[in-house]
């Protein structure tokens, strides 16, 4: 609260520079008009020259927002409003803009985008779905294009060079996902030519709330298959309905936990027929137990999920947006597939990871807009350094938000939303309806087809026509029944959104801004024209009628949440109303102590269709939210602490990938890994004991394993002084790490220099990948069981943070002793050798043909296989190496002699290996 009101403090010395700013470039709007276009043009390349010549882009401001601003006007029809100016100008100067609904802020975004393109380092702007993004970068692309800067846009299922193109963009458009995976498929690529993103320079978030806040829960993870058992999901789908609330198990809704009882455990060995759940056989079954009791209680379909034609789809529980290509992780997805009898795709295991507030943070400057963010503007200034700039609007809200009314059932709460809605489409006011989730639009929408009121349905299972329905919900009469989703990012303007009506005219006619921009362009003004002719008598009719009705069916747990629905109303000065309709049986209401309003009015012996407005009512749904949204805030900050961890271990990792990707010279660096494999192994046989109880022969046996050693026992006994006591640790490290580098040498002699250079290098990405993604599994099977040590006193966080450290650098003891295995001991072969072999094969299995069938098939299929790896290869290929069972225990192993044989890696220097590869397929 303290940080909250110091925050408030700064705001107003803000907004007096933002107004001193706006101020300065109204000056110059009269001196940028009087330019012609090729004029106005060529700013773009004189603000570059000013900036090449030592200007900053803060002096640049004025004199470029003043051109895009012109630009704006001659392509959109569209002048910046001062406020516009002061948003753009807060985005700028790394803030969060917070604008009403309807005040712009997708055009006030044109403004700080085309200021730091100017740099040439490129420039983000981050939307909530491919939708607006494809929008945005066609619309707002218009004003860009129109003064030579490049924009591209970022879409789902698009293939790798067509990214690239779209990255090397000035301006770039894409949703928060497509820009996260992107830069974690990146740092899976095998060669710097497979790179798409340039770098973090500048990024602007759209609905900043919802991308930092509300996505901030869930960390993006890039996953490929994992050994599972399908069979045990099925299995506990069959026991999970058996199981009963409050004596097999318990369920705490707020923390979205579920605990088995000792009855619970009883219950489910009978069912199994086994002795002890507990027992170290048995322990993978309790995940199975818990996914499928999680599934059950806490995931809802048509709320948290759809199923559509056999498959489980994630719900976005503040967007109400199907989350394509998501999955919950843990095998908590395929306990709902159980669920749901649907086929149970393979478990995932984690390959890539990073949280949203982690990806955001690697930009060099960061801003962003929304209407709501105020509430949580300490958040955003702890987590992300950005502060909160609320803009004043360019008209008075005339909004009324009425007090909400609370029904006793859910069933009464509906019959009186279907009457208001009623009442207000016959006198021709358009009706906005936010509802909770897919279920409930469905359910309303049947109400409404029941009482013949026409009507839209915008939600998860019918997000295609999203933008068009929500240009039209202002039109008269109309009545749109929505999920959150709510159209954020299309303005539902009273009477109808002309720039969408002229949009939709001229795509008819095959025209569009992104395919045939200069034939667009002509036609726009005349289109725009006829659209706002045709919407402006209804415009009239409806601000009538009292404007836009806003009705929630539904408290959501977020407060913000529920003023953004809210917001759709009173855009620009224009009239509008909200009301909210409530039940006890409401989940919120259920946190808000509905119970105990439920008995009072059952005291009272109030009927089920009267209700009641009550400020302690208010009271405890305010508090029921704040409770929420800090539970919210607790997870968020909890997932940023264990990635914290994980984060500077990835840096690590990925700055070493970086430099094998960049062509770095890696010859020292091999040359420091052969010392440090060689004194490591020596160290862990000579630690213990005198030099008379060493075991020279176990260390030599896994030395030999490591790399063909050149010097035996007796020679260094002798030159040590004749006698085994005479050995030293310094100096067999000394002698084996002279050794080690002499056969290195050889080796590279053998194979040359070019190929042992191209050798280094992939050897070096193939083990870390592997390593890597090893050790992700780990910390995710750590931090599972990690929350246990609080029971023992012990900070979770503080214990994850210190057995981490150590299984990382286990991890890197591992990479270095396995990439020199690799090294010295994967079998290279030329060019013309693997050519020699591959028509060799070709011709046995030629000479087969002629005598069977069956043997003409096989033969094939092995000269396929051998000749595949060498095709188009430049460089010479690796024979894959055979592979042993790991060992974990690095040190043990060390001093058993035995060493753990490294990884295959790929066959071919442009192919990745198949696990990176099908990570980069999804």
């Amino acid at each position: 609260m303290v940080l909250q009101r110091i925050l408030r403090a700064g705001e107003g010395k803000i907004v007096r520079r933002l107004v001193k700013i706006a101020n300065h470039i109204e000056t110059l709007e009269n001196d940028v008009a009087d330019l012609t276009d090729a004029e106005l043009r060529a700013r773009t390349d004189e603000f570059k020259e000013r900036l090449a010549d030592g200007e900053t882009l803060d002096q640049l401001l004025p004199s470029a927002f003043a051109t895009v601003r012109e630009a704006a006007i001659r392509t959109l029809g569209q002048r910046h409003f001062k406020v516009q100016l002061m948003g753009g100008a807060a985005m700028h100067l790394g803030n969060v803009a917070e604008m009403r609904t309807g005040e712009g802020k997708t055009l006030a975004g044109t403004l700080p985008a085309y200021l730091n393109a100017l740099s040439g380092d490129g420039v983000h702007v981050v939307t909530t779905n491919d939708y607006l993004a494809r929008r945005d970068a066609e619309w707002m692309g218009r004003v860009h294009r129109f003064l030579g800067l490049s924009v591209g846009v970022i879409l789902a299922n698009e293939r790798p060079e067509h990214r690239r193109e779209q990255y090397a963009c000035d301006i770039t458009y894409g949703t928060n996902n497509e820009f996260g995976f992107d830069y974690l498929r990146d740092n899976m690529a095998w060669r710097a030519d497979g790179l798409v993103q340039r770098g973090h320079n500048f990024a602007i978030v759209d609905e900043v709330d919802s991308i930092l806040i509300d996505e901030a829960r869930t960390p993006l993870i890039i996953s490929g298959p994992a050994e599972q058992s399908a069979k045990w999901y099925g299995e506990f789908a069959r026991i999970a309905p058996m199981l009963k609330p409050d004596r097999h198990y318990e369920v705490e809704e707020g923390k979205r936990t579920v605990a088995i009882t000792e009855e619970g455990v009883t219950y489910v060995e009978n069912q199994l027929g086994i002795d002890n759940l507990y027992e170290a056989v048995n322990t993978p079954l309790i995940g199975y137990l818990n996914n499928a009791l999680k599934a059950k209680e806490l995931f809802r379909k048509d709320r948290d999920y759809i199923v559509t034609a056999g498959e489980v789809l994630i719900v976005d529980e503040f967007t109400g947006r199907v989350l394509a290509g998501r999955r919950y992780n843990e095998g908590l997805h395929q306990a709902i597939e159980a669920k749901e009898k649907v086929a149970i795709k393979d478990e995932n295991q984690t390959l890539a990871t990073i949280t949203l507030q982690n990806y955001f943070r690697l930009y060099d400057r960061l801003s962003g807009m929304t209407g709501t963010a105020s509430t949580e503007a300490a958040e955003l200034h702890q987590t992300y350094d950005l502060g909160v700039v609320p803009i004043p609007t360019n008209q008075d809200m005339i909004r009324q938000d009425q007090a909400d009314i609370i029904y006793k059932t859910e069933a009464s709460k509906f019959d009186a939303v279907v009457d208001d809605i009623a009442e207000r489409h016959e006198d021709g006011q358009p009706v906005l309806v936010g509802t909770a989730s897919v279920e409930k639009s469905e359910l309303l929408a049947k109400l409404l087809l029941r009482a013949g009121i026409p009507h839209e349905v915008l939600n998860a299972k019918n997000h295609e026509r999203e933008a068009q329905i929500i240009a039209m919900a202002g039109r008269t009469g109309s009545v749109t029944v929505a999920t959150n989703m709510a159209g954020r990012g299309t303005d539902i303007v009273l009477g109808g959104n002309p720039e969408h009506m002229a949009d939709l005219d001229l795509r008819e006619q095959g025209l569009s801004p992104a395919e045939t921009p200069e034939e667009y362009e002509a036609a726009w003004a005349e289109a725009l024209d006829a659209a706002k002719k045709r919407v402006e008598d209804d415009h009239e009719v409806v601000v009538d009628a009292g404007g836009l009705y806003v009705l929630g069916t539904e408290r959501h747990e977020s407060r913000r949440i529920d003023n953004q629905l809210r917001g759709r109303a009173g855009r620009q000065g224009d009239p509008g109303e909200s009301r909210f309709y409530l039940s006890l049986g409401d989940d919120l209401m259920l946190r808000a102590n509905g119970a105990a309003i439920e008995s009072m009015m059952d005291r009272l012996k109030m009927p089920d269709d009267v209700p009641i407005e009550s400020k302690i009512v208010s009271r405890a749904i305010q508090s029921a939210q704040s409770q929420v949204e800090q539970q919210n805030l607790e997870i968020r900050k909890k997932v940023l602490k264990y990635d914290e961890v994980l984060n500077r271990q990835r840096e690590v990792i990925y700055a070493e990938r970086h430099k094998v990707l960049n062509g770095e010279d890696l010859h020292e660096q091999v040359r420091h890994m052969l010392d440090d494999a060689v004194a490591a192994y020596v160290t862990g046989a000579t630690e213990a004991g005198y030099a008379e109880e060493w075991d020279l022969d176990q260390l030599w046996t896994a030395l030999g394993q490591l790399y063909p050693v050149g010097v035996t026992q007796d020679e260094l006994i002798d030159k040590a002084g004749g006698q085994t006591a005479d050995l030293t640790a310094a100096f067999l490290t000394e002698e084996l790490t002279a050794d080690i580098q002499d056969a290195y040498d050889k080796r590279e002699e053998a194979v040359t220099p070019d190929v042992m250079r191209e050798l280094e290098r992939r050897v070096l990405l193939s083990v870390m990948d592997r390593k890597w993604r090893e050790h992700l599994y780990e910390m995710d099977y750590l931090r599972e069981g990690i929350h246990l040590r609080a029971m023992a006193n012990r900070d979770p966080v503080i214990e994850y943070m210190r057995e981490g450290y150590d299984m990382f650098k286990t991890m890197l003891d591992g990479i270095q002793e396995e990439a020199v295995g690799f090294l010295f001991n994967v079998e290279v072969k030329t060019a013309a050798e693997v050519e020699a072999e591959r028509k060799a094969a070709a011709e046995a299995a030629a000479a087969k043909q002629l005598t069977s069938s069956g043997a003409q098939a096989e033969a094939a299929k092995s000269n396929d296989a051998r000749g595949n790896g060498a095709r188009g290869n430049a460089t010479a290929p690796i024979k894959q190496a055979p592979q042993v069972a790991k060992n974990a225990n690095r040190a043990q192993r060390r001093k058993a002699g035995v060493r753990t044989a490294p990884a295959p890696v790929a066959t071919s220097a442009a192919t990745p290996s198949s696990a990176t590869k099908s990570a980069q397929s999804k």
